[in-house]
């Protein structure tokens, strides 16, 4: 079965007793290894493999076609832009950012640019909005069952993170180039920022987590299962409780090929105040200073080089 727990949702947006067993699941698992593997979260199978089609004939667009849709938290970033917190050198991965788009009449934000399209792929827009918004809707029902382990009403991330900057990344790590700096990981030992973060079982190996015992696991879905991870803001309200867990993207050790992965990140409204939740105060959960999601998040794409 592997290090990481698992949690089905199947029939929790009807059935109390399923909502109870999943919540329990669900908590453990986050207990455990800050990350889980999620059954029967309602994504269907037909889009997600509509999405990585879609990815791959993406990441093959001439260059140029993908720089004329660079630059800011929308759209293309290149290969070796990026870098972990406190790494010395950058990710050997290239990505493009899909986000919530506001709705009319909201104030400008800087964290919600208008989306970008490539032109050379019309198609990219429909299949990426689609997967955006049913893994924002098993965020949620996730979120729902697992509020009541920390003391919550199950509806109280709805309002939490209703509106805010949530983000789909569609990643490629195409072949490690000849000549890369030996140092250089498709994506180094990292946390992830958000509340959780829900991916798409990825195509190709290569994700490890770091486990209690020091050392490094690798993580596989089943095929249409997602694996999620806890992120720092939720390890943030729970004061420890649930960890955001330290994990990786290794080079290949076998045909050195591309690997595509779609991670989801949830994220709280940008004035949400990161504090520890009382029921999780109780159970032994440790405060750290006071801070808003989008002060956090800010900070936080500074320290990887994407502010």
């Amino acid at each position: 079965m592997g290090i990481v727990g698992h949690c089905d949702l199947t029939g929790c947006d009807r059935d109390p007793l399923r909502r109870t067993q999943a919540g329990a699941a669900a908590w453990q698992a986050f207990r455990d290894t800050g990350f889980l593997i999620l059954h029967g979260h309602g994504v269907p199978r037909a889009l997600i493999d509509t999405a990585y089609a879609t990815a791959q004939a993406l990441f093959a667009l001439p260059l140029r076609d993908k720089q004329a849709a660079a630059g800011g938290l929308r759209g293309y970033t290149p290969f070796g832009r990026e870098h972990a917190k406190d790494a010395s050198v950058a990710a050997l991965k290239e990505f493009w950012r899909v986000g919530r788009d506001l709705p009319a009449g909201q104030p400008a934000d800087p964290l919600f640019p208008p989306n970008v399209w490539p032109q050379a792929l019309p198609e990219a827009e429909a299949a990426f909005t689609d997967l955006f918004a049913a893994l924002d809707r098993a965020g949620r029902l996730l979120l729902s069952v697992l509020a009541p382990r920390l003391g919550l009403p199950e509806d109280h991330f709805e309002a939490v993170v209703e509106g805010g900057p949530s983000l789909l990344r569609v990643l490629h790590y195409p072949p490690v180039p000849d000549g890369a700096d030996p140092r250089a990981v498709r994506a180094a030992a990292h946390e992830d920022i958000n509340f959780i973060t829900l991916m798409v079982g990825a195509r190709g190996a290569g994700l490890e987590i770091l486990g209690r015992d020091g050392g490094w696991h690798p993580v596989l879905a089943e095929p249409g299962t997602l694996i999620v991870n806890a992120g720092d803001m939720l390890a943030r309200i729970t004061g420890g409780l649930i960890p955001a867990t330290t994990h990786r993207v290794v080079n290949p050790e076998g045909p050195n090929e591309s690997r595509y992965s779609m991670p989801f990140f949830l994220h709280p409204r940008n004035e949400v105040e990161l504090a520890l939740l009382p029921g999780c105060a109780a159970q032994g959960g440790v405060a750290q200073p006071p801070i808003t999601a989008g002060a956090f998040l800010a900070q936080r794409l500074r320290e990887i080089g994407l502010a």
